[in-house]
């Protein structure tokens, strides 16, 4: 491996947990969104607002930490075929899934199209720490590695 490899798999983890504090977040505005009172206009705006700022910007973390993910895999050489690693790379797809999903449910919320109980926010809010565990403990655990 080369020198650049450890500073672009520290820039990695800074983008890569940035990104989720957003998808830790994001949802979290979605359930109190669904409880706003019909009457509390600027409460709901207020949400919105920080809502679509949230999802704007972990839009952006969510971009350098696939590239710089994509530039660690190419530096440890494509030919990498550990089950743990093609596991996280489903389980990446899945939370850039879930990123978009977020995006959805924000965009039904300012359509006043919400069609989703408060409760299905709460279990849908708890998907990212799911998410963002099982990726974790398959790149230091490396199971399935033989």
């Amino acid at each position: 491996m080369t020198s650049w490899y450890p500073w672009v798999k520290a820039l990695h983890i800074v983008f890569v947990a940035s990104w989720f504090a957003g998808l830790f977040y994001l949802p979290r505005i979605l359930v109190n969104l669904v409880s706003v009172p019909p009457d509390s206009h600027a409460e709901r705006e207020r949400l919105l607002v920080m809502g679509r700022r949230l999802y704007r910007f972990a839009s952006l973390l969510m971009i350098p930490a696939l590239v710089l993910g994509a530039l660690l895999w190419w530096g440890a050489g494509f030919g990498h075929h550990a089950l743990w690693l093609w596991l996280k790379l489903a389980l990446v797809v899945v939370a850039i899934g879930y990123h978009h999903a977020c995006g959805a449910r924000l965009r039904a919320f300012e359509a006043f199209a919400n069609d989703r109980s408060e409760r299905w926010y709460r279990v849908f809010n708890e998907m990212a720490v799911l998410l963002f565990t099982a990726i974790v403990i398959l790149v230091v655990v490396k199971p399935f590695s033989g």
